[in-house]
């Protein structure tokens, strides 16, 4: 079984992840945790869905938020697709889409202030970055024979419209609309940083103890995201995609000047703005890197690594909720409607709520992403086991899934699981915002002190780890030979 190189590396990972717990701030602070849960739980199943007039409205700005930022996106992304074949367009989109939709939120923030399109750019540009990827493999599996048998002197164009997109576009549309589920989900938590979504909403909630206020916005997000293929509708979309932009709001007007400042004199680094020169540079970096980005990349890090190994073991205690192979039909709508609600919840709002329950640790942080991760590959991996035939002499139960099913889908589950490896570390960052001291913190800290200059260099080379770490999970998954699609 050691001889395995998928259970090596499987190996690894778990030893690594136990190395980072011995470092890691794991813990429960709050005075009395089971009582405040108790009172979350309890405001859950009795959710004040009139509690106020403004619910409804940061419902409808969080799917506005989302369509208009999900569509640009793909447009762009379709666009960036076509020439993705060349490196500076690959190395540009990496980019893009490593830095998390809340790090540019804070960035537009600083220059166009609370203004919609503070929002739907904070979406578009890492959505751009992500369908550039999705869209160019799509197209590349396209089968280029029905582009030879055209007649001479067909159109570039046309040729690209008639022969390879029809092939391709159940592909594009199935992506495009499981992207827009995950734009929901980026919409909502956009809230947390004061844009009119449902995140500003819930977070009022929770500082108030309205614990019925914020399960019912819970209630209706889930909701939302459950019935998306009753009201999300191929003949509607257009109707959605013009009428969005009028329910973003006005929000504040936009003071240009404030946009010239911050590209001439706010992200300048000090020592440069204050005639210092480029001698200045070297402690004002070796201050910035000692201080803040060392700290913040270890604990990134080592967040990242036992979340991905939790998630892992969620996973694999997950998927026989919703396999055919086990239990029956209760059982199994039981177990759909669970993983429904965790990966659909984003791990932002996941982790500011255990946070508020547990207090301030790493806990709340390694859980919320373990479960929502666990949840979204439990449920694609129950699917997979779905499509398995078993002999009839099979075995039940334990055997079953330990001899039968795992060994069956345990290459799968390693490429779906290094797949999010990326994901998980691009969720860590940013959970720093609620106070853990990833790179997030740092960032956030940089903002509020006006300190620009320090909060771009953080949020790079937060953007150079995520690359680094895509990187590396593609070498591995190409090493054993793993193949998976992309998920949110």
């Amino acid at each position: 079984m050691l001889s395995s190189q998928t259970v090596r590396i499987s190996l690894v990972f778990v030893a690594v992840a136990l190395v980072s717990l011995l470092f890691a701030d794991i813990a429960i602070t709050a005075s009395n945790p089971w009582r405040d849960l108790g009172n979350f739980f309890l405001g859950v199943v009795t959710p004040n869905f009139f509690s106020s007039e403004g619910l409804m409205t940061a419902l409808l700005r969080t799917v506005a938020f989302a369509f208009v930022g999900v569509a640009l996106g793909s447009v762009c992304g379709f666009i960036l697709s076509l020439v993705y074949r060349f490196l500076p367009v690959r190395i540009f989109c990496a980019f893009v889409r490593a830095i998390h939709e809340l790090f540019w939120a804070l960035i537009f923030l600083q220059f166009f202030g609370f203004h919609p399109l503070t929002g739907v750019l904070a979406i578009a540009i890492p959505y751009s970055g992500i369908f550039a990827k999705v869209y160019s493999e799509i197209l590349d599996e396209t089968d280029p024979e029905p582009g030879r048998l055209l007649p001479p002197g067909t159109g570039v164009i046309a040729a690209f419209l008639y022969t390879r997109i029809p092939d391709c576009w159940v592909q594009l549309r199935t992506y495009t609309a499981y992207r827009l589920e995950c734009g929901l989900r980026s919409s909502a938590i956009l809230g947390f940083v004061g844009l009119p979504t449902l995140g500003f909403y819930l977070e009022s909630s929770f500082s108030q103890g309205l614990y019925s206020d914020a399960g019912a916005m819970l209630i209706l997000f889930y909701v939302l995201i459950a019935t998306m293929p009753l009201w999300v509708r191929p003949k509607l979309l257009p109707v959605y995609i013009l009428g969005a932009p009028f329910f973003l709001g006005e929000g504040l007007p936009i003071v240009w000047g404030n946009v010239e400042r911050f590209f001439t004199e706010d992200i300048v680094p000090s020592p440069l703005r204050d005639g210092e020169g480029l001698s200045g540079m070297i402690p004002w970096l070796s201050d910035l890197m000692v201080n803040e980005a060392m700290p913040g990349i270890w604990n990134t890090v080592i967040l990242t690594q036992i979340a991905l190994v939790v998630t892992g073991i969620l996973t694999l205690l997950a998927f026989p909720l919703i396999s055919n192979h086990f239990g029956g039909p209760v059982r199994r709508t039981t177990g759909h409607v669970f993983l429904v609600i965790v990966r659909s919840t984003p791990e932002y709002i996941l982790a500011y709520i255990l946070l508020q329950l547990w207090g301030p640790s790493m806990l709340p942080a390694v859980v919320a992403l373990a479960l929502h991760n666990g949840g979204i590959i439990g449920h694609l991996i129950g699917r997979q086991t779905n499509s398995i035939h078993l002999r009839p002499d099979a075995p039940t139960g334990f055997n079953r899934y330990s001899w039968e099913l795992v060994p069956r889908v345990y290459r799968s589950f390693l490429a779906f699981l290094f797949y999010r490896w990326e994901i998980i570390m691009r969720e860590t960052a940013i959970l720093g915002i609620l106070g853990i001291y990833t790179l997030g913190f740092f960032v956030d800290s940089a903002i509020q002190n006006i300190r620009f200059d320090r909060a771009m260099v953080l949020i790079l080379i937060t953007a150079l780890l995520n690359i680094g770490v895509d990187a590396l999970g593609r070498y591995i998954r190409r090493r054993l030979a793993l193949q998976t699609m992309p998920t949110c």
